[in-house]
């Protein structure tokens, strides 16, 4: 924020462990898919000398996007870890995709930062300023999170930085406008016939210099004449900004009565104002010139970062309990305080294994530490229980992450982020502490998968490494939710969207070497009786010995919704003997469980048994409940079989303007909107009940629909009757071999 140069460290890619947390900046870029946050990172990695060269993302040959999946995608789609050193502090850059499929990615880059820089381009429109960017802040802005906005792509044809500025201000400056400023206003060169005109420098309003890069190297020189009237209309705005976050509140009344303000005096206000997460500074970026050793702007924001951004000792620690729930004073960021730490991310390495990036809160992790290993025992939605697993594990071998690469380190200090090598059993979510008091770190939410994706094993050699791909899918991405549909017999993924079914699908074939299929999901559909039916069920055969002899007569009468199969005996006389009455029930309740019309278990009636035969020798237990079995059977050819489908309780969150579509669209689904109300920001809860049928696919069809501004939840209401020309289609569907329902 000085404008002045820094020699660069060169330790290319090795960066050493911190001493201390003072010396940490942890930082997260967040921004929507095409924004530059990778190319970013590339060019703030080349200023700080940690690369020799800057690698291009088309190219697939950048440090962040070192996975095959991104390299085939050419976009990121995990969160990365380049840690450079720039005034002697080790600044962590956290690359997150933008993709709203990955926001598990860029929710557990939150939890590691300390502050954010959020990367917007200048050649997207204000839609581009995507949901998840702006949910992405609102949770920064609760938390108090210091934020600073990165302008990129200005050297793209028909881009305006003022623009994009007043764009942020108005998505991200909420009720204070004044709070979204400027530190730096670009230089552009000459206008070519194409629109494009060339980033060539800065301006410094501030410093009142120009940073000029045209030549390839960084020069500063005063302003052109022409220059000085935006400069100054500019300046005096960013000073007012800047004066109305100071603590002295005498400040503003000296500028006011036109005393001109020392600049050190505005600096020290300015990085005070951004620590706290009270003022937001916009610069902006652009990557090196071929054979330039540092981008434009990218001296800036690595002096931002150090100075204007808090270190971990100033950031609110997470909260803390016992692992049986009871709650604990919270971590201080001390290295000789005792552990806490907490597994941010999980990945598996084809030679080393699994992979676990921690984010050390309190004390000091070091290899071969004996700590205790907790898991939240929470699903991605942070409510449903799963068993809690707890263990006593060595720490292996700690690393610093660099693409590809591993630099082997001493020591993790508090504030700090370090890889651990087989870390036993390790889920992402999990808490590292000491054996002897372990506590567990309070999980960050994130969004419920809603999207499911039915899998089988491609092959017989697939099926036995099926479940242990996908367990371990499911271990380091918490925002997919495994499940084994015991009604549809289906193993079900449930993921954000198609692009995070494709990467996952990708994964168990590149990782873990598993083939699989994927098959049309199945909505868990009932069946029930439409009315009152009769039927006889009669097992008789002789064929030489022992034979088998079973008669019953049963009646069948529907029940109201959610009544269950009830069994009710009503022989008079003996005609079934008492021992066989339970073998008529187990009959017809495996019968009722196989289903009558359409394979679906039958639910909601009474079945009575009225009389039957039975034979003194060749009755048995097998042929009554066979017996039972048929009499249900013809009752059910005695009457209409009604198909019943789940019916879920669906809550769409959008923007005002969406809510007629979003409405029109549900009730196209045979949707019953059951109410609206009116949320924060400009936005309405729209409150329905839908088929459950006719929201497999709703994830990816509301994000079309609002432009990725939406959001819904969905929860199971109740089982009720389907349309006859729908339960019709479903029918065929199966009659055909269709996958269907």
């Amino acid at each position: 924020m000085g404008d002045k140069a820094h020699a660069h460290p060169g330790a290319a890619g090795g960066v050493p462990a911190a001493g201390h947390p003072s010396a940490v900046r942890n930082v997260v870029l967040v921004g929507p898919s095409g924004s530059g946050k990778t190319t970013l990172v590339e060019a703030l990695a080349l200023t700080a000398g940690a690369v020799n060269r800057a690698g291009r993302v088309e190219d697939g040959a950048t440090v962040s996007d070192y996975d095959e999946i991104e390299q085939r995608r050419r976009r990121s789609v995990q969160l990365s870890l380049v840690p450079v050193a720039w005034d002697g502090c080790r600044i962590n850059l956290l690359d997150t995709p933008g993709y709203a499929d990955f926001v598990g990615e860029l929710r557990a880059g939150l939890r590691a930062a300390d502050a954010a820089l959020f990367v917007v381009s200048a050649a997207q429109d204000a839609a581009s300023v995507a949901a998840t960017t702006r949910a992405a802040w609102e949770e920064c802005a609760l938390a108090g999170t210091p934020r600073a906005i990165v302008v990129t792509h200005l050297d793209t044809a028909r881009t305006s930085f003022d623009d994009m500025t007043r764009i942020c201000a108005e998505a991200f400056g909420g009720e204070d406008p004044d709070a979204v400023l400027p530190l730096y206003l670009p230089v552009l060169g000459p206008e070519g016939a194409d629109g494009h005109a060339p980033l060539t420098g800065l301006t410094g309003l501030l410093s009142r210099r120009i940073l000029d890069y045209s030549s390839g190297e960084r020069a500063e020189r005063p302003p052109a004449p022409d220059q000085e009237e935006p400069l100054r209309a500019a300046r005096d705005r960013l000073i007012e900004g800047i004066i109305a976050e100071s603590e002295d509140e005498s400040l503003m009344d000296r500028y006011l009565d036109g005393e001109d303000i020392d600049v050190a005096t505005l600096i020290a206000d300015l990085e005070r104002a951004v620590a706290r997460g009270s003022f937001h500074p916009v610069l902006t970026a652009a990557p090196a010139a071929e054979g330039a050793r540092q981008g434009i702007g990218t001296v800036e924001l690595l002096e931002l970062i150090t100075r204007g951004f808090p270190t971990p000792l100033e950031r609110t620690p997470p909260v803390v309990t016992t692992p049986s729930g009871k709650p604990r004073p919270a971590p201080v960021c001390d290295p000789d305080g005792p552990l806490v730490a907490e597994v941010v991310k999980t990945a598996s390495d084809p030679y080393v294994g699994r992979v676990s990036l921690v984010r050390v809160f309190s004390g000091t992790l070091r290899p071969d530490d004996a700590v205790h290993l907790c898991g939240h025992g929470l699903d991605a939605t942070g409510h449903a229980p799963r068993p809690c697993h707890e263990a006593e594990i060595r720490v292996g071998a700690l690393t610093s992450p660099f693409g590809r690469r591993q630099h082997a380190l001493d020591r993790c200090v508090a504030g700090d982020l370090a890889c651990v090598a087989r870390l036993g059993e390790a889920e992402t979510g999990d808490t590292l502490s000491p054996v002897d008091d372990p506590v567990l770190i309070e999980p960050w939410s994130t969004p419920d998968p809603l999207l499911p994706l039915a899998v089988r094993a491609h092959g017989k050699a697939d099926e036995d490494k099926l479940s242990q791909g996908l367990a371990r899918l499911v271990a380091e991405d918490p925002t997919l939710r495994l499940e084994q549909n015991p009604d549809t017999g289906q193993v079900v993924l449930w993921c954000l969207g198609e692009a995070h079914q494709e990467v996952a699908l990708e994964r168990l074939r590149s990782r873990y070497g598993v083939q699989v299929d994927a098959e049309p999901h199945r909505v868990p559909l009932r069946e029930t009786f439409a009315g009152p039916a009769a039927g006889r069920g009669r097992h008789v055969k002789q064929s030489g010995g022992h034979g088998q002899f079973a008669i019953c007569e049963i009646e069948v009468e529907p029940l109201p919704p959610g009544s269950g199969i009830e069994f009710v005996d009503k022989v008079v006389g003996g005609a079934v003997p008492r021992q066989f009455v339970p073998s008529v029930e187990k009959g017809v309740r495996a019968q009722a469980a196989r289903g009558l019309a359409a394979g679906h278990p039958l639910v909601d009636v009474r079945v009575t048994l009225l009389d039957g035969k039975a034979h003194s020798v060749d009755s048995s237990d097998a042929a009554f409940q066979t017996a039972g079995a048929l009499a249900l059977r013809e009752a059910a050819s005695e009457t209409r079989i009604q198909l019943l489908e789940p019916v879920c309780e669906v809550s769409v969150l959008v923007p005002d303007d969406y809510v007629g579509p979003v409405m029109s669209d549900l009730s196209g689904r045979r949707g019953r909107v059951v109410g609206t109300e009116q949320s924060p920001g400009g936005r309405t809860l729209v409150r329905a009940e839908v088929p459950e049928i006719e929201v497999g696919r709703y994830a990816v069809d509301l994000r079309s629909l609002s432009h990725g501004t939406g959001r819904f939840d969905r929860a199971y209401a109740r089982h009720e009757a389907m349309p006859q020309q729908v339960a019709d289609r479903v029918r065929a569907e199966r009659a055909d071999g269709s996958p269907g329902a």
